[in-house]
């Protein structure tokens, strides 16, 4: 039996240590450490790292799984436990504390810089509709996705470790209990369910598209030939976001309406067709930056920052271009709500067949494609309002007696007055 350190009695007050981080490093071989509370490299996660990168998972995957564990030590830290010595107690109680806990709220780096507190009253509350979007913000706590990611990639750690035999000889984070069914004629074995234990039910949701009309609203309210242009892309292609700031200046090819982009899970570099007016977006937004003193040639990059020093635009600074925009809508659509709105244009077009259309969007999958295939969101309350149109419209029409049956006398038979 393992020893265990007293897991927290009371957890809805139980705050979680903000120790250690997840350092970015610019090193190829490893791309990102753990530090723990007293700033060592936690040497299991970078070989947990080690073997992400050797399966060949992107370097924001590696992040993702990164913040996670991070999380993960943080609770270890609170209660007092190492991680080879944490059980399935442990485990159950960080899913508990991550279903009623809020989460932590950070200052903005400019209030840091200023010495100002957090105000966790800026965020909406939890499953609160935007007005425009009809989609709830994030919330004060834990998204059910974010629980079963955390759960998933910890249960694969351990499992990484126990394969290695250097970790702790049972996960912490089991699998799912056996769910048996009925016996049948032909004696059906046992049949276990999917993921793990503590895992949470995500909801399925529908992929939500961007209506034209909120579209050239939130295209009105960009002010800059970038960012024109970055939105037509988008919405044309059905690039991924991180995937259209990966290409250089030799990648644009107007004459054959084409854009070199490099995919995300796969990083093959892939020339997708995009619209007209996308490349004529940038090209006005090319003349803007070069005279301004942007580099040119032909390996550089083609997006930019527009104010100098000039640096190539990341994702979170297009994302907070994107953010600006909703904010003078009020709305909150995201970078992600551009490529499935392109997803369900092509999707949508009769003439275009559904295995083009997973070329374009770099789906591995056809069925992941046959996501967008459902009408949106609005198309079903257009279709909903007018069945009851139709209903209103059949219930007031004056139903016609059969022939040789006068109205007057139906009438006084059913007791019916005109």
């Amino acid at each position: 039996m393992l020893e265990t350190g007293d897991p927290p009695r009371d957890l809805i007050s139980f705050v979680l240590p903000q120790t250690g981080a997840l350092v970015e490093v610019a090193n190829p071989a490893q791309p990102y450490v753990l530090l723990d509370a007293t700033g060592a490299v936690v040497k299991p996660v970078s070989a947990f790292f080690a073997e992400l990168q050797a399966c060949s998972r992107p370097p924001s995957t590696i992040r993702s799984y990164g913040m996670d564990l991070l999380r993960w030590w943080r609770f270890l830290n609170g209660v007092g436990v190492e991680w080879h010595r944490a059980t399935r107690l442990e485990a159950r109680d960080f899913a508990r504390w991550m279903a009623i806990a809020p989460k932590p709220v950070r200052a903005h780096w400019r209030g840091r810089a200023a010495g100002l507190a957090a105000r966790p009253a800026a965020r909406p509350a939890a499953g609160v509709p935007n007005s425009v979007t009809g989609r709830a913000g994030p919330g004060l706590m834990y998204a059910a996705a974010t629980r079963a990611h955390c759960e998933t990639v910890l249960r694969s750690f351990y499992d990484f470790h126990l394969d290695a035999c250097t970790g702790p000889i049972v996960n912490p984070f089991p699998t799912g209990r056996e769910r048996r069914r009925l016996p049948s004629s032909t004696g059906g074995p046992v049949r276990s369910s999917p993921g793990g234990r503590y895992r949470p039910s995500v909801p399925v949701k529908v992929p939500r598209r961007i209506p034209d009309t909120r579209f050239d609203e939130l295209f009105a309210a960009l002010r800059h030939h970038r960012d024109r242009a970055l939105l037509a892309f988008w919405v044309s292609n059905g690039a991924r976001a991180e995937e259209l700031l990966t290409c250089r200046q030799r990648d644009a090819l107007p004459g054959e309406q084409l854009l070199g982009v490099v995919r995300k899970g796969t990083r093959a570099y892939q020339q997708v067709p995009s619209a007209a007016d996308a490349f004529v977006w940038l090209r006005l937004y090319q003349e803007e930056a070069w005279r301004a003193g942007v580099p040119r040639g032909p390996g550089r990059w083609l997006w930019w920052t527009l104010r100098p020093p000039f640096r190539p635009l990341t994702y979170h600074a297009a994302r907070a271009m994107f953010g600006r925009a909703n904010q003078l809508l009020g709305s909150n659509w995201t970078l992600h709500d551009l490529r499935k709105t392109a997803a369900y244009r092509m999707a949508r077009d009769p003439k275009l067949a559904l295995t083009d259309v997973q070329w374009v969007l770099g789906h591995a999958h056809l069925s992941t494609t046959q996501i967008y295939l459902p009408a949106g969101r609005e198309e079903i309350v257009d279709a909903v309002r007018a069945h009851h149109a139709r209903q209103s419209r059949e219930a007031r029409v004056v139903a016609v007696p059969a022939a040789g049956y006068r109205p007057d006398s139906l009438d006084e038979l059913f007791g019916r007055t005109r």
